[in-house]
């Protein structure tokens, strides 16, 4: 069961979430170009993400939930981390896309569980988006992101970083 309240946190976390995502993406196209051979991966990635995120901001209008006031940060911070990763290298981009998805495929299940059939609409949507997010943990598997420069260490800091930014997110 879950309250009107946390649903409310549900979509206020996933909106910045997917805007976040845009972010990273838009930090790696701008580092390694259009040309990059990585690059129609990522843009495919990004457009799916895009998708998600006006979705998600339709959805922060029609349920009058407001947005996270960390945002202009999430902008910032995501870019960067898209940039950096990018700058070490096309696996590094990938295991960015790799950890952050992790992450992502769990909270969304965390979500799932939480909001069992209260909200139907809702749960469509996480779990459709889900869905995509799993395949693109996969696409940036395939393209080499265990290969990274000091691929466990970089994971475990994305996915801390995720994991914060989902908790401030729901709060702020």
């Amino acid at each position: 069961m879950s309250s009107a309240k946390e649903r409310a946190a549900m979509v206020r976390v996933d909106q910045a979430g997917e805007f976040g995502a845009t972010r990273i993406y838009a930090g790696q196209l701008a580092v390694m170009g259009a040309r990059h051979p990585t690059a129609r991966a990522i843009s495919h990635m990004a457009a799916q993400e895009e998708r998600h995120r006006a979705r998600l901001d339709a959805l922060l209008v029609e349920r009058r939930v407001r947005p996270t006031l960390l945002e202009p940060f999430w902008n910032v911070a995501g870019f960067a981390l898209g940039a950096a990763t990018a700058l070490i290298g096309p696996e590094a981009a990938m295991a960015c896309t790799a950890a952050v998805e992790t992450e992502i495929d769990l909270h969304y299940g965390a979500q799932l569980a939480q909001l069992g059939d209260d909200d139907p609409e809702l749960g469509g949507i996480i779990t459709e988006f889900q869905a995509e997010e799993v395949e693109h943990r996969e696409t940036a598997l395939a393209a080499g992101a265990e290969r990274a420069p000091a691929y466990p260490l970089l994971s475990a800091a994305i996915r801390m970083g995720c994991r914060a930014a989902i908790r401030l997110s729901e709060r702020i």
